[in-house]
This record gives C-alpha cells, sequence and structure tokens, in this order.
C-alpha cells in the first residue's frame, strides 16, 4: 500500500512520521492513512480508496471540503501575492465580519493557529489583572504552549505538573486545574488564591476529551465567579465557534466570556487563529505579540468568504439542519449499541464513548474502552467511513455531508 510506504519514508524525516500526534493512528492499531485529494464530504487516500469524512480537518470544512466559492477565492487572491507582512484591507473586513458574528469580540487581533491565540489571550488577561495564575480544566485542551501543559497534581488540585518532556515547572507552577462541570473544585482555588487568579479559561464545550458537554448552570456559574473575583472569563472557542452557531457557543448558551480564541473554521480551513474581547481589554502596544504571517492575505481571503457563506446560510436554516444530522446519527448509535456506549452530542459535534456510564467530566471520559473504539474505528473505516482515529476527539458533520452519506455511515454503524 502506498500509504504505508509513505509511512516509513516519513518516520525517517519527521519524529512518529507525523506533524500532529494524533494523525499516528497509535490509539487504533494501524499505519495512518495518507490523503490525497477531498471534495465535500468525501476524502481520498493515495492508495484510491473513498471515506465519507466526519474528521473534517478536524473542525474547519463546516461547509465541505474544496468548497467552490472558498477555492476560487482564494485562487483569486492568490494572483496578487501571498503575504506581505504589511497590512491589508482584508484583514479590518475579517475583523468586522468576526465582531458581526460575535459581538463581545470588540478589539481583536489575527494569529496563525489555536495555540498562538490562547497563549496570547492568557497574557492579555495576565497584563490587564497584574495577576499572574490561570485556572483550566482538566481534559479541556488549548494547544501547546508550555503554561497549559499540564495536568492535576496527585490528588492536589492547587498544584500542576508539567505534562509534556521539555516544560520546566516554573512555566505550570501557575496553571491551577480543576475538574469539568465541577463548580467546587473551582471556587476551592478562587479561595485558596484570593486575588491572585487572572482567568479562567474553558472550552465552552470540551471537544479533546471526546465531546464533553457543559452541565446546566457550569457556564454561568464560570461568568459570576470571575466575575466576582474580578478575573478574567475567557472562552476557547477554536472547535465550538462558528460551529455550534454563527456566534459560537457564547451565542448558543447565552454566556458572555471577557476574551475569546477562535480558531478552524475562521480561516476557512487555512492557518488563521484569533483572539479578542473588550475593548478595555485588548491592549494598544502594553501586552506583546507579533507575527510576520498574522493577518496574511491568503487566510484572510478564505475566512471573509467562510464566514460570509455562513451568514448567508444561517438564514436558511443551516444550523439546524447541522444539528438534526448530528442528532440522527447521536440517535441511531444509541440505538445500534444500547447500553454499551455514552453518546455526548449538541450541534454537529458528537462523540460515541464506549462506557455504559455517563461521561461528564475528564474521569468519565477517560474510563471509557479505548480497545472497544479501536475495534469500532477499524470496522468503520473499512466500511469506507473515515471517524477520528482515537476515542478522546470529536465527530465532525459538515453542511456537505448527504442524506446518501448517512445512511450509509448508519448502515455501516448498523452492522458493528
Amino acid at each position: 500500500m502506498k500509504s504505508d510506504t509513505l509511512y516509513e519514508r516519513s518516520r525517517e524525516l519527521m519524529p512518529g512520521g507525523v506533524n500532529s500526534p494524533v494523525r499516528a493512528f497509535k490509539s487504533v492499531g494501524r499505519n495512518p492513512l495518507f490523503i490525497d485529494h477531498a471534495k465535500g464530504s468525501k476524502i481520498y487516500d493515495v492508495d484510491g480508496n473513498e471515506y465519507i469524512d466526519y474528521v473534517c480537518s478536524w473542525g474547519p470544512m463546516i461547509l465541505g471540503h474544496g468548497d467552490d466559492r472558498v477555492v476560487g477565492a482564494v485562487q483569486k487572491a492568490c494572483e496578487n501575492g501571498l503575504s506581505f507582512g504589511a497590512p491589508t484591507e482584508k484583514e479590518a473586513i475579517l475583523a468586522e465580519r468576526i465582531r458581526q458574528c460575535v459581538p463581545s469580540m470588540e478589539r481583536i487581533r489575527l494569529v496563525n493557529s489555536g495555540t498562538e491565540a490562547v497563549m496570547s489571550a492568557i497574557r492579555v488577561a495576565r497584563g490587564y489583572t497584574g495577576r499572574d495564575k490561570i485556572v483550566k480544566f482538566r481534559g479541556c485542551y488549548h494547544g501547546h504552549s508550555d503554561g497549559l501543559l499540564v495536568k492535576a497534581g496527585s490528588g492536589v488540585l492547587t498544584q500542576s505538573v508539567p505534562d509534556s518532556a521539555g516544560v520546566p515547572f516554573d512555566y505550570t507552577k501557575n496553571t491551577l486545574v480543576a475538574e469539568y462541570n465541577d463548580s467546587d473544585s473551582v471556587s476551592k482555588l478562587f479561595e485558596e488564591n484570593k486575588g491572585e487568579i487572572a482567568c479562567v479559561i474553558v472550552e465552552p464545550v470540551a471537544a479533546n476529551m471526546g465531546v464533553v458537554l457543559p452541565e446546566e448552570g457550569f457556564l454561568k456559574f464560570l461568568r459570576e465567579i470571575t466575575r466576582d473575583n474580578k478575573a478574567l472569563l475567557i472562552f476557547d472557542e477554536v472547535i465550538t465557534g462558528f460551529r455550534l452557531a454563527l456566534g459560537g457557543a457564547q451565542e448558543y448558551y447565552g454566556i458572555v466570556p471577557d476574551l475569546s480564541t477562535f480558531g478552524k473554521i475562521v480561516g476557512g480551513g487555512l492557518p488563521l487563529a484569533v483572539y479578542g474581547g473588550r475593548k478595555d481589554i485588548m491592549p494598544v502596544g502594553t501586552v506583546y505579540q507579533a507575527g510576520t504571517l498574522s493577518g496574511n492575505p491568503i487566510a484572510t481571503t478564505a475566512g471573509i468568504e467562510t464566514l460570509t457563506i455562513l451568514a448567508e446560510e444561517k438564514e436558511r436554516g443551516l444550523y439546524e439542519t447541522l444539528e438534526e444530522k448530528g442528532k440522527l446519527l447521536a440517535d441511531h448509535a444509541r440505538k445500534v449499541f444500547g447500553d454499551s456506549v455514552w453518546v455526548n452530542q449538541t450541534g454537529s459535534l458528537l462523540s460515541i464513548f464506549f462506557t455504559s456510564k455517563p461521561v461528564h467530566d475528564y474521569a468519565s471520559a477517560v474510563a471509557s474502552d479505548t480497545k472497544k473504539y479501536a475495534e469500532y474505528f477499524n470496522a468503520m473505516l473499512e466500511r469506507g467511513i473515515y471517524l477520528a482515529p482515537s476515542q478522546f476527539e470529536a465527530m465532525f458533520v459538515s453542511a456537505a455531508h448527504s442524506d446518501d452519506d448517512l445512511k450509509a455511515t448508519i448502515d455501516a454503524m448498523s452492522l458493528s
């Protein structure tokens, strides 16, 4: 197989043979597929196999792969040059589009990745509050910057240890780890660190331990406790932004954060992310951030076109349709697997956990049977369905997934 040959070649050139760990397919016990091209809801590997794709480049392909409108706009933009390292009108146009969709984003900065957006937003929060400590949640992923690659110490929420080699403890000592959906764990951290916490950062819908939904009142609690303690609330909407709703999870749940980070869809599939929030918080020269490729004209073109299409399609019921598609797949998984799985779904995001117990936090997510998921993944792949090669990732539904695609997916599930 060409994929196997390419993998062996890549292993000699790149650590693990890949440029992002989940692509290695280690948790599903096989070599990765190397992709040649994609269109609409389909993805095609170098061996000529066709798959219905529910990874969607980990979220940004909400319109499907190779949308002609986005590709056409990008091709035209390329004729004028790829990067200038200087301001362009497109940066302002995209910023205006984002603010129209997400009113809390009064002032923004464009960057190149979700990791960069989160790193910068936290720096802004520290600069604004004059405090060093931050609160994150176990199982919520916010990129691979040093201060966020942490896990809880042995039973002690107020201490964190690096979760990766090469990260000094001094970089993580100000990162406090709470439990997602556990208000008491957050209250305890604020009580023990009075006047020292700059911000709480959270995925409003956790999507990096599989999809885990916020329990009723949890996000409202975070809004209240941060406000009461003069700390900032940061929503990491790198995955949920423009996907749960045009205004992201903050529109979907009706909670307004102080700062937000967006990625994935905002670049229409090209490297682009954004952070921003209240005008009085976002700095003008007081908190440093820079990037030669930030807001480059090709990525901003893709972002403008994508958000414009999403705004138009919203009026035609796009988000309601995506929700229906996600619910259809989730309901069928529950029907097929019964009590042997727990399915979380919201909008066009869902995860099938191979556990009979409810999944509402990190501990309940990692209790899932990863061997059974690997068996399920491989069975579905053999039937032409491309899922995330890890139990702890999301399944993404796009506008390009047709009724025939959904039926084929349901039929494949029914054989499991």
